[in-house]
């Protein structure tokens, strides 16, 4: 019998019914209280450790996770081959940006980041867009090939 990877177990969840305003308490109201004002920075680093405990092989288990975890639609835009752009969305996003001006998805962003510097053996870094109006948050993942992870 092989042994699963952390993402497989956690897939194996049965997905159970989560109440948006308990997420939301949690996320917008409690963890920004708790964190001050290093709260954005904090999220960040927290989303890079989620990846580490989460190791994802490829684009598509990124994306497939991002569902499971209800964190929303992504899709990827544009590849080069220095930078990744994507774009989350779901009607959480749009009424977070909506109703919340201070709002933060660094979270995703160091989730993002990190997934990406794992699969390609480089640092990388993944910064967040907002745009209020579509509802949606673009993520740039930028990345050097000559600053390998040691």
């Amino acid at each position: 019998m092989s042994e699963l990877s952390s993402s497989e177990k956690y897939a194996e969840i049965e997905p159970l019914s989560v109440s948006v305003f308990g997420y939301e308490l949690i996320r917008e109201v409690l963890l920004p209280d708790l964190l001050g004002k290093d709260a954005r920075e904090i999220m960040y680093w927290a989303g890079k450790r989620l990846a580490r405990k989460f190791p994802l092989g490829s684009r598509e288990e990124i994306i497939e996770f991002f569902k499971q975890a209800d964190w929303g639609l992504l899709t990827i835009k544009e590849e080069t081959r220095k930078e990744l752009v994507l774009e989350l969305r779901s009607d959480l996003i749009s009424e977070r940006l909506k109703n919340k001006a201070d709002t933060t998805f660094q979270l995703e962003a160091g989730f993002i980041a990190q997934q990406i510097e794992t699969q390609k053996n480089v640092l990388a870094e993944a910064f967040e867009h907002p745009n209020r109006r579509a509802g949606r948050i673009q993520f740039t993942v930028k990345w050097d090939k000559s600053d390998p992870i040691k």
